[in-house]
């Protein structure tokens, strides 16, 4: 059997087992699913190659979980550095509450004139007066 035939047979036999243990896994129906989908195409590039593995199921559920955790482990670190970026703290942090994160941002509202954002902002959450 060719690779090219191992891929179809272990897509037909053993796709819903690997979709349903990163379904458990990761609790992430889409993630699952484009998981799964990117482990048969890595075997369609690997297995004419190195051959196909002995228990292709296994192959292809351990390369689709290892490129889910990539995945949450990317956006995990990709929310932490956005998060460090923006200089936003998470609630009781430092004090700051979604309600006063959300009147900075209602403060900061691209209608208002520069002006108006700056002196609004110092003035509601810094308690600053904007006059001389």
């Amino acid at each position: 059997m060719n690779a090219r035939d191992a891929v179809a047979a272990a897509y037909r036999d053993e796709r819903a087992r690997a979709l349903a243990t990163l379904i458990r896994l990761t609790g992430d129906w889409e993630l699952a699913e484009e998981c799964v989908q990117e482990a048969f195409e890595a075997a369609l590039l690997h297995w004419p190659g190195e051959g196909v593995p002995r228990r292709p199921g296994a192959w292809l559920t351990t390369t689709a979980r290892n490129r889910a955790l990539d995945r949450l482990r990317r956006t995990t670190v990709e929310a932490a550095k956005l998060k460090e970026a923006t200089g936003v703290a998470d609630a009781g942090d430092d004090g700051w509450d979604d309600d006063r994160l959300r009147l900075i941002f209602t403060c900061c509202h691209p209608a208002l004139p520069l002006g108006a954002r700056v002196a609004l902002t110092l003035r509601t959450v810094a308690g600053l007066t904007s006059s001389p």
